[in-house]
């Protein structure tokens, strides 16, 4: 069987192709996290990109790779909100039409963020109907289907992250990730394996929606019965099938942090930091925070915890920072 995995070539041409639309975000290093933990501690900045969370990496390198003749037609996604915010962005740059299927019940500023950036919002009563209608749509309007995660291309624009991280810190010892889909922790995997396997990468989601933890332990992915957190980018009931086979050479871990947890550490970065997260970015910070990362200590080599985005309500994030803490 041919190995799905990126190679570094296919890597450094997705960086390079990025770098003149998404110039690369920083480590911001977290002195207060750094002497709780007695290990050096630095946040990849990924809220920073154009339309604030990481997937315009996957996105953009997904249709950067396609024939002209296909994306000329236009593309179509499903997507909780950031994917769909990268793709309607991407696809504003190359000047196509974009189609966004979403939940009635997503973030409005992440509906809102979709319509800003060009996209046609096409909502579905429940996240399970997504997939379908975005293929309907694809086969009626002929256009291509950009997957959030179940893509090669898309997990190579997310491994550019990972490219970053070790460029930026070539001493890290653990890479912490957020995992929804499981696009991202893929593509960091990839760039790890090709550069630094040594290097630990730890999959971080909410307790409601273990579908990591679940998968690892069965050896294979897992249909979770349901799903539910305040952390909305991290709910997909099953890790992805592509992401899951890409990762596996190297990751090995999955932590679970909960919902207070969660929401602190939404505060803990503003407080501290003064960055605006969304709940989804704040899960490695919380990860670190509650003690969840075994093994975490000064001579385990420096921490990197990915921050995947910013994109949240703000009368939720008002609750979220001036909230006692429990």
């Amino acid at each position: 069987m041919t190995d799905p995995t990126p190679s570094l070539g296919d890597l450094r041409a997705a960086a390079a192709a990025l770098a003149a639309v998404a110039p690369r975000t920083p480590l911001l290093d977290a002195p207060d996290l750094t002497e709780r933990l007695g290990a050096p501690v630095a946040l990849k900045l990924e809220q920073l990109h154009p339309i604030g969370a990481f997937k315009v990496r996957g996105a953009f390198t997904a249709l950067a790779r396609l024939p002209d003749a296909e994306r000329i037609h236009g593309v179509v996604t499903h997507s909780s909100g950031n994917h769909g915010q990268a793709v309607a962005w991407a696809a504003r740059h190359f000047g196509v039409a974009a189609v966004i299927v979403m939940p009635a019940d997503a973030s409005p500023v992440k509906v809102d963020g979709v319509r800003r950036h060009g996209g046609e919002v096409v909502l579905v009563e429940h996240r399970s109907e997504r997939q379908p209608r975005a293929e309907q749509l694809a086969r009626e309007r002929g256009l291509t289907l950009v997957p959030p995660y179940e893509h090669v291309d898309v997990i190579t624009g997310q491994g550019t992250c990972g490219l970053e991280i070790l460029e930026q810190c070539p001493e890290v010892g653990t890479i912490l990730v957020p995992v929804g889909g499981g696009g991202l922790i893929a593509g960091i995997a990839s760039a790890v394996r090709r550069l630094k396997p040594a290097v630990r990468v730890i999959g971080v989601e909410p307790a409601g929606a273990p579908k990591l933890a679940r998968a690892l332990a069965a050896g294979h992915p897992v249909s979770l019965d349901s799903t539910a957190s305040i952390a909305d980018g991290l709910l997909p009931a099953r890790i992805g099938t592509l992401p899951f086979e890409v990762m596996r050479p190297v990751v090995r871990e999955a932590v679970t942090v909960d919902e207070d947890a969660i929401r602190a550490a939404v505060r803990y970065i503003f407080e501290r930091l003064r960055l605006t997260v969304e709940p989804s970015g704040a899960v490695t910070t919380a990860a670190l925070l509650g003690g969840r990362i075994p093994g975490a200590t000064r001579g385990s080599g420096p921490i990197v915890a990915v921050v995947s985005g910013g994109n949240v309500e703000s009368s939720l994030f008002e609750r979220l920072v001036h909230a006692s803490p429990s």
